[in-house]
């Protein structure tokens, strides 16, 4: 260990999660040739290529995949111990992150992020993209994105998952509705509706999979890729939707539709923030993170 240097720690464990060697310099404010001398000695040290190229980029060896949990606990353990050597003071820094959003994002979580945000960091603004869950986890990897919010678990070890909540459905219908008339609908009631329903890739896959499993899929007219379709949809017709709660608040306080409890049992989505690695964050984003967390988790 004497001539192992603790950068050498670092660049295996960003090369293994970016798969990258210009995003690893990138991301270690050093040249591309340094991060390749540097891969050289590890080879070296531990006696295997430890990444080959891949149509994907660098793809990691046998032996890379055994020591990649071990060094990225170790480094996370010291970047923990030191991380009050670097600051980022939101009051007066001004910064610009990225983010990735669903519709369902875009809808209920980006505005309870704005409406604190000038308090907390005046001087801090956000451009969102939307959100694709294809790459997503390489965006985030070679810093092009902050961060991404979704609700499909995604847990390839390469990037952190930082839980918010699980989020259930409610049943969405017009206000004027003809039938369903209560703050409730029974199973009986919900097997004589036409549903509206949303195929994306996004994870709300819970209501579809709940219509199947009660041999419902043919009530479904129409299929739309976001959510944000479904309160024009229903608002005027008689079609019915399963909407996530959080959102379905949202559209009830600005669309002229009603909300009612389900009688299926629906696997709850799981919503969640996906960061670099706390050791591979800047002390903007380690902010940046903390600042979502804090204000979107549910205990």
């Amino acid at each position: 260990m004497r001539d192992f240097d603790l950068n050498l720690v670092r660049t295996f464990v960003l090369l293994y999660e970016t798969r990258s060697v210009t995003a690893t310099a990138e991301s270690m404010h050093v040249t591309q040739p340094t991060i390749s001398y540097s891969l050289q000695k590890l080879r070296r040290r531990f006696g295997d290529e430890l990444f080959r190229r891949g149509g994907g980029g660098l793809e990691p060896t046998t032996t890379a995949r055994e020591l990649y949990q071990p060094l990225h606990h170790a480094l996370a353990g010291i970047e923990t111990a030191v991380s009050g050597a670097h600051s980022f003071d939101p009051a007066t820094a001004q910064s610009r992150f990225t983010l990735c959003l669903s519709d369902l994002g875009e809808t209920s979580l980006l505005p309870r992020l704005l409406a604190e945000l000038p308090a907390h960091a005046p001087g801090v603004t956000l451009s969102v993209r939307p959100l694709d869950l294809v790459n997503a986890e390489d965006m985030l990897s070679r810093g092009e994105i902050d961060a991404f919010i979704a609700s499909r678990v995604i847990g390839t070890g390469r990037i952190a998952r930082l839980r918010l909540f699980d989020e259930g459905y409610m049943g969405m219908v017009g206000a004027s509705h003809p039938r369903l008339t209560g703050d409730r609908v029974s199973l009986k009631e919900l097997a004589r509706e036409q549903h509206v329903a949303v195929v994306s890739q996004t994870g709300h896959n819970g209501p579809r999979q709940a219509l199947e499993a009660h041999g419902l899929l043919h009530r479904i007219v129409v299929e739309v890729p976001r959510f944000s379709a479904l309160p024009y949809l229903v608002q005027h017709s008689e079609l019915m939707a399963m909407v996530p709660r959080n959102v379905a608040r949202v559209f009830a306080a600005d669309h002229p539709v009603r909300l009612l409890e389900l009688p299926l049992d629906i696997e709850p989505a799981q919503v969640a923030i996906y960061a670099r690695h706390s050791h591979g964050r800047s002390p903007a984003q380690q902010w940046l993170i903390g600042f979502m967390r804090d204000l979107l988790a549910v205990p």
